[in-house]
């Protein structure tokens, strides 16, 4: 068991080798780190003892819940980071900031609405499914990201191997469930039921985002049995947003937009 002696009047040397090991056993790294440099501005701006204190403590707590939503945004298993800021709008119209700004606030998660994103390819549903994902993700909440065909394979050999309740029930815990593509299959009657049951698991409870290509008067192509298709459009759509990202090439329209660019800079 390590002890401190307090001494009055210590050198400058042996107080920072006294905060140096505190901020070692009690785990503030960042406090550690930037000491120094955090008791000089303060000596210059002659902040109160009181004042110093609540700085090292922000900026510790600051650096903790940026390294929270760093592990959180790393356990959604995103494919690759995307930004609502780095959203071109302009490259896409169809897309009002506005409507965007409603779901960004992350309200929705927090009541367990769902979110369906719907539009041609290339419009930007899986940018702006990533991008929600991971606001929701920085505002403390649990997300996974997957792709639908993945998730009704992982469920096809879950029940396989005995073990489907769990992986259910795995994917009913995380706040925000985000699927992607999901008119790229063709689901009979079994892979519907066991989408089925995972939404069922979430209902009213806990978020469902999905984005697909195609409407919803379309998906008895992707779902073969149409009472069990019914009954996903009914769980993805009570209650919840959708979002229309129209018909143009978002990612056309932002290449031609960067070339244009290029080229006026060139």
């Amino acid at each position: 068991m390590t002890t401190f002696q307090r001494h009055r009047g210590l050198t400058e040397q042996a107080a920072d080798a006294a905060v140096d090991q505190a901020c070692r056993l009690l785990r503030l790294p960042i406090t550690r780190a930037q000491f120094p440099e955090l008791a000089e501005a303060a000596a210059r701006d002659q902040m109160s003892y009181r004042g110093f204190l609540a700085e090292l403590l922000m900026t510790e707590c600051d650096d903790r819940a940026r390294r929270r939503s760093e592990r959180r945004i790393k356990a959604a298993q995103f494919p690759r980071e995307k930004s609502l800021r780095a959203f071109g709008f302009e490259a896409n119209p169809s897309v009002d900031p506005a409507v965007i700004h409603t779901p960004a606030t992350c309200e929705w998660v927090k009541k367990g609405l769902p979110l369906c994103l719907i539009g041609d390819s290339g419009t930007g549903k899986s940018h702006l499914l990533i991008a929600l994902g991971t606001e929701a993700a920085m505002a403390g909440c649990r997300v996974r990201y997957t792709l639908a065909t993945k998730l009704v394979n992982e469920l096809v050999e879950a029940a396989g191997e005995k073990v489907l309740t769990k992986t259910i029930a795995r994917y009913g815990r995380v706040d925000l469930l985000c699927i992607d593509e999901l008119d790229h299959m063709e689901l009979d009657r079994s892979g519907a039921e066991l989408l089925f049951q995972v939404l069922t698991e979430r209902e009213e409870k806990n978020s469902v985002a999905i984005a697909s290509n195609v409407s919803f008067s379309g998906w008895t192509k992707t779902c073969t049995d149409p009472r069990l298709c019914a009954a996903i459009v009914d769980r993805l759509t009570f209650g919840g947003n959708l979002i229309q990202p129209g018909t143009e090439s978002y990612r056309l329209a932002l290449s031609q937009a960067r070339a244009a660019a290029h080229d006026a800079s060139g």
